[in-house]
């Protein structure tokens, strides 16, 4: 069996696990489907907003896809998560992500 479908069974199981989410929008990024990983990591981040681990991964989405606004954007949210919640190194990576776009 393979990752994707792995995910699909263990969501199946527990359809609002902040990390079989994750796992799944990174898995589909791997096949090239951004569209879902884009949906997947949306709706992650509106159920569970300190789930700061999304925020980079999102935001790269977003530049990749050339939407450098709303990279910026979800960079911004997920600083405020990560400060909120004292996560230093998710600040720093998002951060630096961030300054490399302004």
């Amino acid at each position: 069996m393979d990752r994707l479908q792995l995910l699909h069974n263990l969501l199946a199981e527990q359809p609002n696990d902040p990390f079989l989410n994750h796992a799944l929008a990174l898995e589909e990024i791997k096949v090239g489907r951004d569209d879902e990983a884009l949906r997947l990591f949306e709706s992650l981040l509106a159920q569970n907003p300190d789930y700061v681990g999304s925020y980079y991964h999102l935001g790269k989405l977003h530049e990749r896809r050339g939407d450098e606004s709303k990279a910026i954007e979800v960079y911004e949210q997920g600083m405020n998560a990560a400060k909120k919640l004292g996560e230093q190194h998710a600040y720093n990576e998002l951060r630096g992500a961030y300054d490399n776009l302004i």
